[in-house]
């Protein structure tokens, strides 16, 4: 049964495609229009109470958040290849690094973004130069989270990354960057571009 992705080139569903590309199972796409609200009618909300993309579904199993998404796809289609074994000790980096990116770059550099007022210690993220530290530590000499090999925690993980840099609300250190383009190099990244960029065109949506 073809997976199917509830999508939208302007959500964190543009970087599903990139981790369906790079795992190349077959997939088509449902095109979700957010300005008319499809995502928060009550017809989508089985499937993600949320009435948030991605949402991907596969047969009788629906995902959403787009970490597990590529985590699921990894295991799924792509497992001791772009997802360490359960027994492999590269999965306890693999999965450290691909929950980092959802549950302390993304609200770190929020919190950083809107000068939230609070305490570093209390907060999951810490403090934003402690982040960044932490980030470089990641990508450390590289090429991937792995070393030499890429994985699915570099979707995720990198994406994060990339978007964060793209839109100014992450420091572009030169690892940062080099990491970033090495990412956008890899053919199925560049795949997912070209499908997001042409619904894009299709749809005639405009770029914020």
């Amino acid at each position: 049964m073809t997976i199917t992705l509830h999508h939208h080139p302007f959500t964190r569903a543009a970087g599903t495609v990139w981790a369906l590309e790079e795992v190349g199972c077959d997939y088509e796409l449902e095109y979700v229009d957010l300005l008319a609200g499809v995502q928060k009618e009550k017809a989508f909300r089985p499937l993600n109470p949320m009435g948030k993309l991605p949402t991907l579904v596969d047969g009788d199993a629906v995902v959403t958040e787009a970490a597990a998404i590529a985590l699921y796809l990894g295991d799924r289609f792509s497992s001791g290849k772009l997802a360490p074994l359960p027994s492999d000790p590269a999965r306890g980096t693999y999965l450290r690094w691909s929950f980092y990116a959802p549950s302390v770059i993304e609200p770190g550099c929020m919190a950083e973004a809107a000068k939230w007022e609070f305490k570093p210690g209390s907060a999951g993220w810490g403090t934003y130069g402690e982040m960044l530290d932490t980030i470089s530590a990641a990508i450390g000499e590289g090429p991937w989270l792995l070393g030499e090999t890429f994985s699915m925690a570099d979707v995720v993980f990198g994406g994060t990354v990339r978007w964060m840099t793209m839109f100014g609300m992450l420091e572009q250190r030169p690892e940062f960057m080099a990491y970033v383009e090495r990412l956008s190099a890899r053919p199925a990244a560049q795949r997912a571009k070209a499908i997001n960029d042409r619904i894009i065109e299709e749809r005639g949506l405009k770029r914020g």
